[in-house]
């Protein structure tokens, strides 16, 4: 049974390129299992004129997930959304924050912020073509433009057009002038517009997102008003300071879970994976900062990263790291 995406929203993943692959989410899962969590930006011309179906697959112990679509085009996003559907998504998000040049180039992501009602006939096509939620991931705003101003239209338009879930990431996006990682560092945070969005939007569930790096973060906005909290780089570097504690913390359910017990659920999947023909390190990538800030964190990383690129490594070093970081901790 897949569990409600809009409950689990209360605290997310956020979507991250390279990063939130389906290994990364399994082992995310293995750390809460209430976290909504998010696939990379696959654009909607990948699989709709690529055919690149292979982008949607997730494995079923990921639910409850979100696809996020990049794209501009209502028929072709329509059509993605359908697949993404299809495939057993929870959600279907639409992308209109990225500020990458390739986003940029393809006229979608936080360029949309330029054409909400674009963006409302995108929503309105991909809510026509599936029963899979529909939700928007978007900035407060982009270059030159006035947060304050822009912001309400955007969510006016988009919620006519029945979106009834947002994101909003809590900084504009300079297209001209800052790269992709400036702009996730250099534009100021304006958690207040945020908030002020939630008390004009009263029916809209607003997650917010931006810089937040704790759940004592998460659970201040939260106790304010706000209906969900989504986590991005902390999650991933730090994935077991924000995700072991989530379940309790967040959703009042379940106890803190114990990173080296995920390890130790995580060597039959990685078994499978590599039978599949993967490579080792493909999956411990996403492993690295497991135990950041707990003593023997530094041979953890060292072991893997060193290790996992050879030739022939397998679940085994996983399992001699895991017990070095035992040895450590008894020390």
């Amino acid at each position: 049974m897949k569990n409600n995406a809009q409950k689990a929203a209360r605290l997310s993943v956020a979507p991250m390129m390279d990063w939130t692959t389906s290994d990364c989410r399994y082992l995310h899962r293995l750390l809460s299992r209430e976290t909504l969590l998010y696939t990379e930006m696959v654009t909607a011309p990948a699989l709709v004129r690529g055919g690149a179906l292979h982008l949607l697959d997730f494995h079923n112990d990921e639910h409850p997930v979100a696809l996020q679509l990049g794209g501009s085009d209502p028929v072709e996003l329509a059509e993605a959304a359908k697949l993404g559907s299809d495939a057993g998504y929870d959600e279907i998000n639409l992308n209109c924050g990225c500020p990458s040049d390739r986003v940029q180039s393809g006229a979608f992501g936080a360029v949309l912020m330029q054409t909400p009602e674009l963006v409302a006939d995108c929503v309105a096509a991909m809510r026509e073509a599936v029963k899979a939620e529909v939700t928007v991931k978007c900035r407060i705003g982009i270059d030159e433009q006035e947060p304050q101003e822009v912001l309400p239209d955007f969510l006016d338009k988009i919620r006519a057009a029945g979106c009834r879930r947002v994101t909003i990431h809590a900084r504009k996006a300079w297209l001209q002038g800052l790269s992709p990682k400036e702009n996730r560092d250099i534009p100021p945070l304006d958690y207040e517009l945020v908030h002020q969005m939630k008390a004009a939007f009263p029916d809209l569930h607003i997650s917010i997102n931006g810089g937040i790096a704790t759940l004592t973060e998460a659970k201040l906005h939260l106790d304010r008003g706000l209906d969900g909290v989504m986590v991005g780089r902390a999650a991933y570097h730090q994935p077991a300071e924000v995700l072991c504690g989530a379940d309790p913390e967040i959703y009042g359910t379940g106890s803190v879970s114990d990173p080296a017990e995920a390890v130790r659920q995580m060597l039959p999947y990685i078994e499978a994976r590599l039978s599949d023909g993967a490579k080792l390190n493909q999956i411990t990538r996403h492993m690295l900062g497991l135990f950041a800030g707990r003593p023997g964190a530094r041979q953890w990383r060292r072991m893997l990263s060193e290790g996992a690129c050879r030739a022939g490594a397998g679940p085994e070093l996983v399992e001699q790291a895991l017990a070095q970081m035992a040895d450590r901790a008894a020390a």
